[in-house]
């Protein structure tokens, strides 16, 4: 009991930090978030790797980099990285599944091409269930296939159509919750796209995934 009081008092005194990663970081700590013993071992090389990103560095790359589009994509729904303080590294390394997933989550809408809407947010987490990264994940992806519906009427359509097309490509696509995307933003996004296994997006596509619909 009084080692989850401190770590509730602990995700209260982040709650305002400037990084919001830490805050991120301690919820998935109290919270317990757990991956299997398969996926955990596929993360090894991305333990302790959360290198801080930069969106104005990013911005200044060549137009159709993955750095670029990354930091559009940021820069246009007005969201920031969520970056760990060094401070929290020891809690950082023990909880590497939370880590990844919660660094990597707006580089999966760039990558997948889905946008922040409803509809784009059952889209990436129908991938990462399909993935098999967590079965919390799979218990969350059924509530939203329940509640997304009811919140965003207007998105049914399209809702279903994410869903469908998560799954498809959570399939399709290698581990990515195990790949270091952080060292690779100056190459071209449809190259790493490609490597990963994940199809091309046109450039019409690549600036649909930017606007909520």
């Amino acid at each position: 009991m009084l080692k989850k009081l401190k770590q509730i008092k602990a995700v209260l005194a982040y709650k305002d930090s400037e990084n919001l990663g830490d805050f991120a970081i301690l919820k998935s700590n109290l919270l317990g978030a757990k991956a299997s013993l398969e996926v955990a071992s596929k993360l090894q090389q991305v333990m302790g790797y959360h290198p801080p990103i930069n969106l104005e560095t990013l911005s200044q790359y060549s137009q159709g980099t993955f750095g670029r589009e990354y930091a559009h994509h940021m820069q246009v729904n007005n969201l920031k990285p969520l970056n760990i303080s060094p401070e929290l590294e020891d809690i950082a390394r023990r909880n590497v599944f939370s880590l990844r997933y919660i660094v990597t989550h707006d580089i999966f809408h760039v990558l997948l091409g889905f946008d922040t809407s409803y509809a784009g947010e059952i889209g990436v987490l129908a991938f990462a269930a399909e993935q098999k990264y967590s079965k919390s994940l799979k218990i969350s992806l059924l509530f939203a296939t329940v509640l997304y519906p009811i919140l965003a009427p207007q998105q049914i359509k399209t809702i279903f159509a994410n869903l469908k097309k998560g799954r498809e490509l959570g399939k399709k696509a290698d581990f990515l919750l195990g790949y270091r995307f952080e060292d690779y933003w100056k190459e071209p996004i449809n190259e790493v796209r490609k490597r990963l296994g994940l199809p091309q997006l046109s450039l019409i596509q690549q600036s649909q995934t930017f606007i909520q619909t």
